[in-house]
């Protein structure tokens, strides 16, 4: 961990959407940046075998957390659950390979690299402690004082994904970064993601979102791949919409439940 890294480029929630991947790596910055950091689910969707493939490729400048949805699909491939919450899921883990099984089960849930402008920065899917609970962008302060539990003081910067929203807050002194989605966004389309040293930036890259509903209709086998890709893609699910559906599932009094079928 004393390698001090100047710019990172952060993907998360990538679910096997091959098209916004290829747009994202294509990107000048993400290929100039130091390493690529993947902040979990990467490969429930429709996908899944060839987004790893593509990742792998890039050797080691990848860097790797999974994520509760690569758990999910290890899990069900093992015979270790009998159902996965989306609908998908199940598709996304006869499709990986074998030896893709085993590679996702050995990635860990957390990662520490030190950046510069930044110093010691953790990176996660969802929280430090647990790679499926939710903190959202207006979280309460208890709240986040609650998941920063036991972190080292010296971790200033906490580098999440799951909520398929992208955000940038101080929580308790820390902050906290958030690239969004890159295959499966919230509130607006295209690929999120961000680059991160000496500072913070978010960023979205545009893609052909009819061509990539075509060539997803064209290549993957799902039989509600259509509808998936047009609900997913462009974002169906507004950012007011999730906030409020998700309400509950960070212990608050209001909310509806769960939006769509993502994270």
């Amino acid at each position: 961990m004393t390698e001090e890294h100047t710019r990172l480029a952060v993907l998360s929630d990538i679910h096997g959407v091959l098209p916004a991947l290829e747009a994202v790596l294509a990107e000048p910055e993400v290929a100039a940046a130091d390493r690529i950091v993947l902040t979990g689910d990467i490969t429930a969707g429709p996908q899944p075998a060839e987004v790893l493939d593509l990742l792998r490729e890039q050797g080691d400048r990848v860097l790797w957390v999974g994520g509760n949805a690569d758990r999910e699909l290890v899990e069900h491939r093992r015979g270790e659950r009998a159902r996965i919450p989306d609908p998908i899921g199940p598709y996304a883990a006869r499709a990986l390979r074998p030896e893709q099984v085993g590679f996702l089960a050995a990635l860990p849930r957390t990662l520490t690299l030190r950046v510069r402008g930044l110093g010691k920065v953790l990176f996660c899917h969802a929280t430090p402690r647990d790679d499926e609970e939710l903190v959202l962008v207006d979280s309460r302060p208890a709240r986040w004082a609650e998941v920063f539990a036991g972190l080292p003081s010296d971790i200033g910067t906490v580098v999440c994904g799951h909520t398929h929203m992208p955000y940038v807050r101080l929580a308790h002194g820390r902050l906290v970064v958030n690239p969004g989605s890159v295959g499966m966004p919230y509130g607006r389309p295209g690929a999120h993601w961000c680059l991160l040293g000496p500072g913070t930036d978010l960023r979205v890259t545009p893609y052909d979102i009819p061509a990539a509903t075509a060539r997803l209709i064209r290549d993957c086998a799902y039989p509600d791949i259509a509808q998936w890709a047009d609900y997913f893609l462009n974002a169906r699910a507004t950012d007011t919409e999730v906030l409020e559906a998700w309400g509950p599932k960070d212990l608050r009094c209001s909310g509806t439940g769960r939006p769509g079928r993502g994270s």
